[in-house]
């Protein structure tokens, strides 16, 4: 990897983790959700620095090219994504349900008191 395309990877990843960084100090972002952006951000910066890394790295692993092995980190962290991403998705869900029950039983409680009002109403009107 040349030089040049070197630095130009590695202004690209400190910018992305900038503007990560300022996403969830912003609270546009819960910082769970960040995190792994984050270190693959770091990750990418690393290998970027190092590029000998992602060599021995494939040879370590038995992998007989490095990028064979760089798209298959990548699928393992979209995968790693979708997981979270499946977790936060069910969490969501129960609150949701639990939120409807308790909406409802509010409801009828509401209900109940106001029938109980009008008969109170109705009875000291006579």
């Amino acid at each position: 990897m040349s030089f040049r395309l070197q630095v130009i990877i590695c202004v690209a990843v400190v910018a992305v983790f900038g503007l990560l960084v300022r996403m969830i100090w912003k609270k546009k972002i819960d910082l769970r959700y960040g995190l792994p952006w984050l270190c693959l951000c770091a990750g990418m910066l690393l290998l970027d620095i190092f590029p000998e890394i992602t060599s021995w790295l494939a040879d370590v692993m038995g992998v007989s090219l490095p990028i064979n092995m760089m798209f298959f980190l990548g699928f393992c962290f979209c995968l790693l994504i979708i997981f979270m991403i499946t977790m936060s998705i069910s969490r969501m869900s129960r609150k949701q349900k639990q939120l409807a029950q308790e909406v409802a039983l509010l409801r009828r409680r509401l209900e109940e008191l106001t029938e109980q009002q009008r008969k109170e109403c109705g009875r000291d009107s006579r």
